[in-house]
């Protein structure tokens, strides 16, 4: 749904994994909102549909493909930023990957690729993008981590589950040590989520067990006390409202959007 205010006009938003799913709603949310829109995503196609979708919107935007595991890549996306706009007002540190696996199934190779993205990709966004904040004394971060992170037992699988507890742990810390240069730090958990991650694991459980993708689906739900999963856009308006002057007093927080299935 469109939004007909723009509160966050002459801010600038970063948001990672911006291709698809979180990331693309959450993008096109703050755009709505108002604000220049730097969409950053490893796979071309994916950032260019996100960019032209912006661009729809009357948006000022900028693409930036880039690899959210490398430091030297985060650098050049926001040294970029800067050269395009000046200032960084928001991150969404939204960039992640996992795979469906049982935890006696995993490798090194699963915990690098994992961690290198979820957690080392995070933790330098975030301090990168903190270095351009903290002169202006002014900024907003937000990280979206997972129910996973907080004991989900459906979990795609264990060390995904330890990069999002990293994430909300980081939050944490970044938030004290960052609230003297007025900066606000906050995580988003989201539990199941119609992306196409979330089809992706869906097509192979049905696959292994034989079981249509509507009985995935709904036995996926079951256990969530609204009895839904949540789209995209339902994040994206927790990192808007995480993004705006009203939550302003708000750091440090780690906010479920999960239909109720991780008290909290």
């Amino acid at each position: 749904m469109a939004r007909t205010t723009t509160p966050l006009t002459d801010h600038v938003a970063i948001v990672t994994g911006a291709g698809q799913g979180i990331g693309k709603a959450s993008a096109l949310a703050l755009a709505e909102a108002g604000a220049t829109v730097v969409a950053v995503d490893i796979n071309e196609g994916t950032l260019a549909e996100t960019a032209g979708e912006l661009r729809k919107l009357g948006a000022r935007t900028l693409a930036i493909r880039a690899d959210l595991g490398s430091v030297p890549e985060i650098d050049r996306l926001v040294t970029e930023t800067m050269a395009a706009f000046g200032q960084i007002d928001i991150l969404v540190n939204n960039a992640g990957v996992t795979r469906r696996a049982y935890i006696m199934d995993l490798t090194e190779e699963d915990w690098d690729r994992i961690h290198r993205v979820n957690a080392k990709g995070v933790f330098f966004c975030l301090q990168r993008v903190a270095k351009e904040m903290i002169p202006r004394r002014s900024g907003r971060i937000i990280n979206i981590a997972s129910v996973a992170g907080k004991g989900f037992p459906g979990v795609s699988n264990a060390i995904y589950a330890a990069s999002k507890g990293a994430v909300i742990s980081l939050t944490k810390t970044a938030s004290q040590q960052l609230g003297i240069h007025n900066i606000n730090v906050n995580s988003v958990c989201p539990g199941i989520v119609r992306t196409a991650l979330y089809q992706d694991i869906v097509r192979i459980m049905s696959e292994k067990e034989g079981l249509s993708i509507e009985a995935v689906e709904k036995r996926a739900v079951a256990g969530v006390p609204l009895g839904r999963a949540n789209e995209p856009e339902d994040i994206a308006d927790m990192v808007v409202f995480l993004a705006l002057p009203e939550s302003r007093n708000v750091t440090g927080q780690s906010f479920n959007v999960d239909g109720g299935l991780i008290p909290d």
